[in-house]
């Protein structure tokens, strides 16, 4: 791969990377240092219905997941990064093939050639992950 190739997707790492770090923020500001009552907006004193609570901590729950997968994804745009520092980026890690530049585009972060994702996602689907 030549330099220009790989300036064109380190831009584009660094544009999802952004991407991410704003999501991420975004859920730890909705998430941190409200109550229940203050985050659902209701700011009386009147009681709290148990119903109500078990919806804000369900809300509560799945803002935690999804900073949880962009965190996952963070990481994975971050050893894109690296591998394009130390030479490896479009490197199938399985095989040692060029991944293709479409499959780079489309996933820039990818660390496997189409045949070996491929052949990783069926061993996943037989042993039940």
């Amino acid at each position: 791969m030549n330099k220009r190739d790989l300036k064109k997707f380190e831009k584009l790492l660094l544009e999802r990377r952004a991407g991410i770090l704003e999501e991420i923020g975004s859920i730890r500001r909705s998430v941190r240092g409200s109550t229940a009552t203050e985050a659902s907006g209701d700011l009386s004193t009147h009681s709290y219905h148990m119903a109500d609570q078990g919806t804000d901590a369900e809300e509560r729950e799945k803002s935690f997941y999804f900073a949880s997968k962009s965190g996952r994804f963070l990481y994975h745009i971050d050893e894109a990064l690296r591998r394009i520092h130390d030479g490896s980026y479009g490197k199938c890690f399985e095989c040692g093939q060029e991944i293709n530049h479409a499959r780079l585009e489309a996933v820039p972060h990818a660390r496997f050639c189409i045949k070996c994702k491929e052949k990783d996602e069926q061993r996943k689907a037989r042993s039940g992950q």
